[in-house]
This record gives structure tokens, C-alpha cells and sequence, in this order.
């Protein structure tokens, strides 16, 4: 369980600095498919990786206790008729 952590931590780091494109900041060539700059291409792609590790994120690391308050609560609202 540590080791996990520590690896989502580190991508997640990882995943900050690469959202620093300093390499592309003063070209817009090589254009990706013939018409979209090379700097949007990237923040297009480093959405989809931020959005595949957002999910990730969700299914390993997820604090499974707040779900089972929030099922326990709501079984405890229900039998109370209110």
C-alpha cells in the first residue's frame, strides 16, 4: 500500500512538471496534422494523460471508509422514516 502511494504521488509530480512545456514555448512548427500547432498538440495529449491518471487516481486510491460512512448513513436516514 505504501509503495502504491508513493508511486501515484511521484507520477502525479511528474505530471506537474510536464505541464511546464518550456521546450515548445517560442515554435509553433512542427505543425501536427498539417495544421495544429506542435504546443497545443501537447496540452492536448497531457489532457487526455491528465484525465487517464484523474481516473487512476480514483480507482487506487480512493479512501474506501468515506463510502462505506456515507452507505452507512444514508441506510440510517432511511430506517428512521424520514
Amino acid at each position: 500500500m505504501r509503495v502504491k502511494g508513493l508511486l501515484l504521488t511521484l507520477v502525479v509530480i511528474a505530471m506537474v512538471v510536464l505541464h511546464q512545456d518550456f521546450w515548445n514555448w517560442k515554435t509553433a512548427e512542427p505543425l501536427a496534422f498539417g495544421f495544429l500547432p506542435i504546443g497545443l498538440t501537447y496540452h492536448a495529449l497531457y489532457s487526455v494523460g491528465c484525465a487517464v491518471l484523474m481516473w487512476v487516481l480514483v480507482r487506487l486510491a480512493w479512501p474506501k471508509h468515506l463510502e462505506t460512512l456515507e452507505e452507512h448513513g444514508a441506510a440510517e436516514k432511511n430506517e428512521g422514516g424520514h
